[in-house]
């Protein structure tokens, strides 16, 4: 009992002290691109805060619960883009204060973000001059620690509808079907990753329930399996689509008047007059957009690999398949299944598994870069990061650039990959030594 009254007196002593040191702000990070403003506050661990506006003049105020800057953070960085200037105080009740001077007329969204393989806690500031705001959700933000990344695969057509049909007869749903299921097995062999057919035999789904099916999964990406068709057999080569803005305005407006049957990441908008409603789905489907170009030109690069490419670029149509307005979603045209000698090699198994294989190379590098942080891969990159995070070279890349992204240093990068000096080429694979919290 005497040691148990000594363990209770000890922990009173020394919880008020652990309250003391509140959370630090490591870092303030700042910059503008596309009439976009992010400010990023780093931070030591998460913290109960408040943001609100003032006007005349245009101010944002972000109090921090027993805050502190660094004492490594000896100044503030300048403005930029919609900040005027950045300055901060330590208010009486404790609380830091940091404040963001304003250009006038800008549109604010915070959010907190946890550790992933390159920095620590986060607190974010999107602003923007005008329009919507670009949001940040590209998966399901529910919490659940150590969960597979789930990537919903649809092959296209089905049933009644087989598709386009080649010159031997090789009908498109059933290509599709067989490299979507060739891939399946891959994602599901790959750690921290499971895969979700929207359809794993010979029936039609209509489009939105194929979206349906994916959204009941929880599904961070949608990749829908194609085979493209014209009327000239010469036309050849792989592509891969994401939503246009045309299309996702009228997805949009669709949600808005639909608002009693419509939800976005999970929140109705039943409740929501038009204006929230408005912004609500604006913030989802521009993130989801911002992460469909992001992956589909990473599977596109990979593709060019094994594949001819019709376009080298991530194309943008208005199709309903893309139209999830909380989920990143792909098309991806494997080849022309008129073309005579691309429906032969579309029907070979090797090519099949290549093609497999090239897209799950993408998705792969683009969710090792960007792991929810809920998700094992996300914990893992946090353990072992050297050897987890990878980089495919792209055009124009230069060492430098890519070693600031990362925030590591060149010689890190050198040292990684046992490089004599800064010469790169691209389709080149390098490892990045990204540790926690760096």
């Amino acid at each position: 009992m005497a040691q148990r009254r000594l363990i209770c007196v000890l922990l009173c002593l020394l919880l008020p002290s652990a309250a003391m040191a509140g959370t630090t702000v490591e870092n303030v990070r700042i910059w503008d691109e596309n009439d976009k403003t992010r400010v990023v506050l780093d931070l030591s661990q998460s913290v109960a805060h408040k943001i609100f506006t003032l006007r005349s003049p245009d101010r944002l105020v972000i109090d921090l619960e027993s805050g502190r800057l660094a004492r490594s953070l000896t100044s503030l960085p300048p403005g930029t883009g919609a900040v005027r200037s950045i300055r901060s105080a330590i208010r009486a009740d404790g609380q830091l204060r940091v404040v963001l001077d304003l250009s006038p007329g800008v549109r604010s969204r915070s959010f907190t973000t946890g550790p992933n393989a390159r920095y620590g806690d986060r607190l974010v500031i999107d602003l923007q001059r005008s329009g919507s705001l670009t949001p940040v959700k590209r998966a399901s933000e529910e919490y659940r620690p150590g969960r597979d990344i789930v990537v919903a695969i649809d092959p296209g057509h089905g049933g009644h509808d087989p598709g386009a049909i080649g010159k031997r007869r090789t009908r498109e749903k059933d290509v599709a079907l067989a490299i979507s299921r060739e891939l399946a097995g891959r994602i599901n062999a790959e750690p921290g990753m499971k895969a979700v057919l929207v359809r794993n035999s010979d029936i039609y789904i209509d489009h939105r329930e194929r979206t349906g099916i994916a959204r009941r999964n929880k599904a961070d990406l949608f990749v829908s399996i194609h085979a493209d068709a014209v009327s000239d057999r010469r036309a050849s080569g792989a592509s891969v689509y994401a939503l246009s803005l045309k299309g996702a305005s009228d997805e949009a407006a669709k949600q808005l008047a639909q608002r009693e049957n419509a939800s976005v990441g999970g929140v109705s908008l039943e409740d929501k007059d038009d204006v929230l409603a408005s912004v609500l789905i604006d913030l989802s489907q521009n993130a989801s957009l911002s992460a469909s170009l992001d992956v589909g030109s990473k599977v596109i690069r990979e593709m060019g690999k094994v594949a001819k490419l019709h376009r080298r670029t991530v194309q943008q149509a208005g199709l309903l398949v893309l139209k999830s307005p909380d989920m990143p979603s792909i098309l991806v045209e494997t080849a022309f299944i008129s073309n005579p000698n691309e429906e032969a090699k579309l029907r070979d198994k090797g090519h099949q598994r290549r093609l497999s294989n090239a897209i799950l190379a993408g998705i792969r590098n683009y969710f090792y870069t960007n792991p929810p942080p809920d998700t094992q891969i996300a914990a893992n990159l946090r353990r072992e990061p050297a050897r987890q995070v990878r980089h495919v070279i792209a055009r124009g890349d230069t060492l430098s650039e890519i070693a600031q992204r990362y925030n590591v240093s060149t010689a890190a990068i050198r040292a990684a990959n046992k490089l004599l000096g800064d010469d790169i080429l691209v389709g080149q694979t390098l490892r990045i030594p990204v540790f926690a919290g760096g």
